[in-house]
């Protein structure tokens, strides 16, 4: 539901630039530059499930846009609105179809819920509504800032 009212207002906006008999570009009609622009997406229930913002944003297609200086936030889908996840990057890509952002360069990711910090380059974040995972290519560095307990003898 989510990707697809993106979708609907990314192709909205290319609408009247096209002809009655064209179909619908796999590009869209070349636009300026968003500049800090912001996006939340909310879950059936109405409770917010991630935030994404950027200083400037360009629509490629209606399934990719490009953010400048990413900063992406995770909830965690309930009333409480808890802040699971923050993802960082100076350049990303999103792909509301396939639930992913990536980037080719450098990322930091917080996950205040299991108490990590993610860092390093060519990244992937994919997410589902009870799931999220993130692949680093270069340079990975994982810190563990929750505290470790000793198992009982």
């Amino acid at each position: 539901m989510k990707a697809r009212v993106l979708r609907l207002a990314l192709l909205a906006a290319a609408l009247p630039l096209l002809r009655a008999e064209d179909k619908p570009p796999p590009a869209l009609v070349q636009m300026a530059p968003l500049k800090n622009w912001a996006m939340q997406l909310r879950t059936d229930e109405g409770y917010p499930s991630l935030t994404l913002r950027g200083t400037e944003v360009h629509p490629i297609t209606v399934n990719h846009i490009d953010i400048v200086d990413l900063n992406m936030t995770v909830f965690s889908g309930t009333p409480a609105a808890e802040i699971d996840t923050s993802v960082l990057s100076p350049a990303a890509s999103y792909f509301p179809r396939e639930q992913r952002v990536s980037g080719p360069g450098e990322v930091r990711m917080l996950d205040y819920r299991h108490g990590l910090e993610v860092t390093g380059e060519q990244w992937t974040y994919t997410y589902g509504p009870h799931w999220k995972k993130i692949s680093i290519a270069k340079h990975a560095h994982v810190v563990l800032t929750a505290p470790v307990s000793n198992p009982s003898p």
